[in-house]
C-alpha cells in the first residue's frame, strides 16, 4: 500500500510540475502567425508597441495619432517597405518578413522631412528563441531627435536688399493638393494665394540684419540680433530680437524656437506651402522690439526668419522655383507680424517682410 500510494504521489506531483512548467514557459508563436506590432505617428515621433520582435513575418497597425498626414517606412537588411499616406484619424497596416538585426522605423513624407524633425526609430529583430526585452519604444526615447550639442550660428545679411509686397503666388497649382490638409487653416492660406506675402511683387531697398542664434533644445533656444531698413515709402524700421516664440500651433512646429538644418515648405506638408520646398541653415521664430522711425511699434512683433536656399532669381527677383531645395543657401529672410491682438503695421498688407539675396553663416566667436 505504501509502495502505491507513493507511486502515485510522484505521478501527481510529476503532472503539476509539468503543468506549472508549461504555464511559465514563454508563449511561442506559429511560424505562419505573424507578430503585431502597434505604431502611432504624430507631430514629430513615431511610438512603437514594441522595441523588439522574433524574426519572421511582422504586421505592423499604424495609426496617425497627428493632425497632419503621415506614413510609416521600414528599413533594414534588404528591406524598405512603406504604407500609403496616413490621413489624421485613419489606420493602415504592413505586413513584413523580417530577418535577424536592427531596422530603422521612420515617416518618409516629405521626401523624409518628417523623419528628419525627429519621426525615426528602431526595431530589434531577434533570432527565434533568443532572449530579449520586449516594451514601447518611441523616437524621443531612442533618442533620435536628441541635441546632443549646442548648435550655434552668426549669420550677416548681404548682397540685393529687397521689400515683398502682398500679391498672388505664383505657384498655386502646385500648392493647392497640400493645402487639403490644412484644416481649419486652409481657407486663411488659401486668401493668401490670391493677396499674400509670397509674391513677385518687389522693390528694390536697403537695410543691414545680423544675428546670433542657439539652438539648445525644446526651451532653452536663444537669439539676439538687429535688422535695420528703409521700406519703400521711405520709412525707416528698426527691429531688436531678444527672446524666442516656442509655442506651437497646427501645423507650424517652431521647434524650442530655433532649429539649424530644416528642410520644410512646398511638398513638405511642414509649415505653409505657399513657400517654395528649401532647405535652410537655420530657421527661427521670436519675439522682438520694432521702432519705426525712431519711435516704439510695439515690444512684441512676432519674427520668422530663415537663412534658406535661393527661391528668387537675380535681376527682377521673382520666385523662380516651387522645389528650390537643391540651391545654394544664402538668400536671409524676414518677416514681422503684429504681436497678438495688436492692430496691423502702417506698411501694405500690415505686414513687413524683407530678403537680404546673398547672405553669409559662420560659427559666432565663442
Amino acid at each position: 500500500m505504501r509502495h502505491t500510494y507513493n507511486v502515485a504521489f510522484r505521478n501527481v506531483a510529476q503532472a503539476l510540475l509539468t503543468a506549472a512548467a508549461v504555464a511559465a514557459a514563454p508563449a511561442t508563436r506559429s511560424s505562419e502567425d505573424p507578430s503585431t506590432v502597434t505604431a502611432k505617428l504624430s507631430e514629430w515621433k513615431v511610438e512603437l508597441s514594441a522595441a523588439t520582435v522574433t524574426a519572421g513575418a511582422v504586421t505592423f497597425t499604424v495609426t496617425n495619432t497627428g493632425t497632419i498626414p503621415h506614413a510609416l517606412e521600414v528599413e533594414g537588411r534588404g528591406v524598405e517597405r512603406e504604407t500609403d499616406v496616413i490621413q489624421p484619424g485613419s489606420t493602415s497596416t504592413l505586413t513584413l518578413t523580417l530577418a535577424p538585426g536592427t531596422y530603422d522605423v521612420y515617416c518618409p513624407v516629405g521626401e523624409d522631412s518628417h523623419k528628419k524633425l525627429g519621426m525615426e526609430t528602431h526595431l530589434t529583430v531577434l533570432k527565434p528563441g533568443s532572449a530579449g526585452a520586449t516594451g514601447y519604444r518611441s523616437s524621443a526615447a531612442s533618442g533620435s531627435s536628441a541635441l546632443t550639442n549646442v548648435q550655434a550660428i552668426r549669420v550677416t545679411g548681404g548682397g540685393p536688399v529687397i521689400q515683398i509686397l502682398p500679391g498672388p503666388f505664383p505657384f498655386p497649382d502646385s500648392a493647392a493638393p497640400i493645402l487639403q490638409a490644412f484644416g481649419p487653416e486652409r481657407e486663411g492660406l488659401e486668401s493668401q494665394v490670391k493677396n499674400g506675402p509670397y509674391s513677385n511683387n518687389v522693390t528694390p531697398i536697403s537695410g543691414t540684419f545680423t544675428f546670433s542664434a542657439w539652438d539648445k533644445g525644446a526651451t532653452r533656444d536663444s537669439v539676439d540680433g538687429v535688422a535695420a531698413f528703409t521700406t519703400q515709402d521711405g520709412a525707416r524700421w528698426r527691429l531688436v530680437m531678444d527672446r524666442v516664440q516656442t509655442k506651437d500651433v497646427p501645423h507650424h512646429p517652431r521647434f524650442g524656437g530655433v532649429i539649424m538644418g530644416l528642410y520644410y515648405h512646398g511638398v513638405t506638408q511642414v509649415h505653409t506651402p505657399l513657400v517654395p520646398t528649401i532647405n535652410s541653415a537655420v530657421a527661427l521664430w521670436a519675439f522682438a522690439h520694432l521702432y519705426k522711425n525712431d519711435a516704439l511699434v510695439t515690444d512684441n512683433a512676432m519674427v520668422h526668419v530663415m537663412l534658406l536656399s535661393r527661391t528668387r532669381r537675380d535681376g527682377d527677383y521673382a520666385l523662380a522655383c516651387w522645389d528650390c531645395s537643391k540651391n545654394k543657401i544664402e538668400e536671409l529672410q524676414l518677416q514681422i507680424l503684429p504681436g497678438p491682438g495688436e492692430p496691423q503695421f502702417d506698411a501694405p498688407g500690415g505686414f513687413l517682410f524683407v530678403n537680404w539675396e546673398k547672405s553669409s553663416s559662420r560659427k559666432p566667436a565663442s
